[in-house]
């Protein structure tokens, strides 16, 4: 594979609040689950660090799940609560800053889209907005106000730890039919009281009071990023936002309440998101807001993200010519790469020094190391 259009647009520096990238490319949150008992450890800290040793401007890590009982699905997912969880932390902070990089934790509640029958040792039940899960079905009891509050205050903890620990920004993860997109979305969100509602801005509350809680802790600077989507992974056509006009209602209070930066989920970064304009979602996102975008969806590979995990399928190395168009018409801000950045830790080296025949391609077994 070849890139022949020039790549400078990707290694272009970008700033925001307190944080300098050297360039535009993202590591992308990905759920690896070697941390067992919820503790990273020195494997964890080596395979953030080779990103950071080779180009990767902002590395966000894997989901980690704040203190909450209910919060993980597996015991292998980190925790970002805990002395032993949180001195990991450090030292995966300590090693990706030593090799240049940057990093954020993406701070994160499964709500009811974990199951607990799935998850050994474990009897608490799962918890969400009303108690269902992304089929509609009641798993549990709605959640108290009391209990949404507790949340809340565990999310800025996080936060706060993040910073404390030297972490250069955190991520709020907002996407994928988890515990806040679970109040976004009408499906799994029938509550009747201020957090909820038939209006999908009644429904942003309790995200809107995270982002707030979240600013509070790490004061004015330091920068806040928020992930959302459309899709769920039980329905990859859902939509929060039916055209622009609903997408910038949903939007305005997120912004208001504080965010920096917005990454917009998708399968496919290519896809227009609305009829009538081939702006992606992170496009329309940066639009409306103006304020800084994150785009993401099968960067780098020739296959759609979601059918890479299909017995024996992987993906080949794609080019990113109309990518980087995109990036130079403005559209967005940064370019968050997945699973093209899983197996190749030096994807972003080869992409900026033009060797792109020495790319790998992603495989099934890559997501059973730590490459």
């Amino acid at each position: 594979m070849t890139t022949s259009k020039t790549t400078t647009a990707l290694f272009q520096p970008f700033e925001v609040g307190n944080l300098k990238l050297d360039n535009r490319i993202v590591m992308a949150p990905m759920t690896r689950t070697f941390s067992p008992g919820g503790i990273p450890g020195p494997n964890v800290a080596g395979y953030y660090r080779r990103r950071a040793e080779n180009a990767v401007g902002l590395i966000i890590t894997e989901g980690t799940v704040i203190n909450h009982p209910a919060a993980s699905a597996d015991h292998g997912v980190p925790h970002f609560y805990g002395e032993e969880a949180l001195e990991g932390w450090a030292r995966v902070v300590r090693e990706v800053h030593e090799a240049g990089g940057k990093i954020a934790p993406q701070i994160w509640h499964t709500g009811t889209a974990r199951d607990k029958n799935k998850f050994p040792d474990s009897n608490i039940d799962s918890v969400g907005p009303s108690g269902l899960n992304l089929k509609g079905e009641q798993v549990s009891e709605p959640l108290s106000v009391e209990e949404i509050q507790g949340l809340v205050q565990a999310y800025a903890q996080a936060a706060a730890d993040a910073k404390r620990l030297g972490f250069d920004a955190v991520e709020i993860h907002g996407a994928h039919g988890y515990l806040i997109d679970q109040f976004f979305w009408d499906v799994t969100n029938k509550r009747t009281d201020a957090y909820g509602g038939s209006d999908l801005v009644d429904r942003t509350r309790f995200a809107v009071e995270v982002i707030e809680a979240v600013r509070a802790v790490v004061g004015p600077d330091f920068p806040i990023i928020f992930r959302f989507s459309q899709w769920k992974p039980v329905n990859y056509d859902a939509k929060l936002a039916a055209n622009p006009e609903e997408l910038e209602r949903f939007l305005a209070p997120l912004s208001a309440a504080g965010v920096d930066i917005f990454h917009a989920s998708t399968r496919r970064f290519w896809e227009p998101e609305f009829e009538g304009s081939d702006l992606n979602l992170a496009g329309w996102t940066r639009k409306i807001t103006g304020k800084p975008a994150i785009t993401v969806g099968s960067v780098g590979l020739d296959s759609v993200f979601t059918s890479l995990f299909e017995e024996g399928k992987g993906g080949e190395a794609a080019g990113i010519e109309s990518l980087i168009e995109r990036l130079e018409r403005g559209e967005f801000d940064l370019v968050a790469v997945g699973r093209a950045l899983l197996t190749d830790p030096a994807w972003a080296a080869k992409i900026r020094d033009n060797r792109t025949d020495e790319l790998q391609p992603f495989t099934r077994e890559s997501l059973a190391t730590l490459s």
